[in-house]
């Protein structure tokens, strides 16, 4: 995680810019006096910094909510906000260096409104899910170039690794998402989806509530994939694979393919190392064999007038309501010069959205971007729009 170790935080004139980045306005946290955040807006990117007391230091960061793909515009964010601000940096992980030459222009990389409001209707369209090295994900697009490949990772590195590499090779089939896949599959038009790869998910023994494998994946993975789609997972691990089969086999109607030890066209690093070692490897894959009605959403997340004030906004601190297909939890609150702001949780209880909102006088909005059109965030959306409104 990139930051600086700083002596004291200063504040700087907001709104103002300095080296092609703006500083917006702070967000003060309302129980905790040394943690702010800090609104910057670095090319196409909105986004927190983050100031805090860690580990006997004070640092500034990025905040993970609202971190960008593009670690070199929370870079380029963290050193002008130093540089504006004239803080005593002690020491620091920031590269100084400038972006590199095959991130400069990345024309694969997508936010998630992009699928949001204009899904691809390629003939052909297949997913992968936690790409990694993206060995496997390259290997297809240039052997498929008629085929769109969504690649979706939530590991920043991994994502930039990959970039350069659709930059070198020249790749014009492959579009990165960051962003969790089982909230994403849930804007997915129906029917449309000819693979989905799984390949070496995170086994999550520990919480198994966080495998990306569950029945509500299955149940949308069923939807989107279009007649003999696949949905396919490999694994080292024995006990993901009976997992994942038990999971599978519950369906009233399935058809499934099960292979131990299949040779496949491409490995990762990891694999390769994992074949030394003599483990076993394990193939699930799905058919599917029906057609799915066509994806109907509807709502919006439009608040109406809001009711409560300032303080009264604040104290939903620490307070939950539930409902019956999923929740909305009040994190944190923060104050503003004209305002208020809470951080919170919201949507299916096995796939939470973690967002801010923002309160000025009798109005609320997202910040800096509304939720992902999903069923459960438009149903969370209603109930947090009537505590609003009192």
């Amino acid at each position: 995680m990139p930051h600086l170790h700083i002596a004291e935080f200063k504040e700087v004139e907001m709104p103002s810019d300095k080296d092609g980045v703006s500083f917006n306005f702070i967000a003060k946290n309302a129980s905790y006096q040394e943690e702010k955040l800090i609104s910057v807006s670095v090319d196409e990117d909105e986004f927190f910094l983050l100031v805090i007391d860690e580990d006997n230091k004070k640092l500034l960061k990025s905040d993970k909510l609202t971190r960008p793909p593009s670690i070199f515009n929370v870079h380029k964010a963290l050193l002008s906000y130093a540089s504006a601000s004239e803080m005593n940096v002690i020491s620091s992980n920031v590269p100084q260096h400038q972006k590199n030459i095959h991130l400069r222009e990345v024309k694969s990389l997508k936010d998630i409104s992009y699928f949001a409001t204009n899904f691809p209707t390629n003939e052909k369209i297949c997913i992968e899910v936690g790409f990694g090295s993206g060995r496997h994900l390259l290997h297809q697009a240039q052997n498929n170039p008629d085929t769109l490949y969504i690649g979706i990772e939530i590991h920043t590195p991994s994502i930039e690794q990959v970039l350069k590499q659709i930059t070198i090779k020249n790749i014009e089939n492959i579009l990165i998402l960051n962003y969790d896949a089982r909230l994403f599959m849930e804007l997915v038009p129906s029917n449309i989806i000819e693979k989905i790869y799984v390949h070496f998910p995170v086994p999550w023994d520990k919480k198994p509530h966080r495998r990306v494998i569950s029945t509500p994946f299955i149940e949308e993975a069923s939807r989107i994939l279009n007649i003999s789609g696949t949905l396919e997972l490999r694994t080292d691990s024995e006990n993901y694979y009976a997992y994942s089969y038990e999971t599978f086999i519950a369906f009233p109607k399935t058809t499934l393919h099960i292979n131990k030890n299949r040779d496949i066209a491409i490995t990762s690093k990891y694999e390769d190392r994992w074949k030394k070692m003599q483990k076993n490897f394990y193939d699930v894959t799905m058919i599917n064999s029906e057609l799915s009605p066509e994806l109907s959403l509807e709502g919006n997340f439009e608040f109406s007038h809001v009711n409560l004030n300032a303080q009264e906004v604040i104290n939903l601190y620490k307070k939950t309501q539930k409902f019956e297909s999923g929740f909305i939890n009040f994190e944190r609150s923060y104050t503003l010069d004209d305002g208020a702001m809470l951080r919170l949780s919201m949507g299916s209880f096995d796939k939470p959205e973690h967002l801010y909102v923002i309160v000025k006088d009798t109005k609320a909005y997202y910040y800096p971007k509304t939720p992902l059109r999903s069923k459960s965030n438009l149903i969370a959306h209603k109930f947090l729009n009537e505590v609003l409104c009192g």
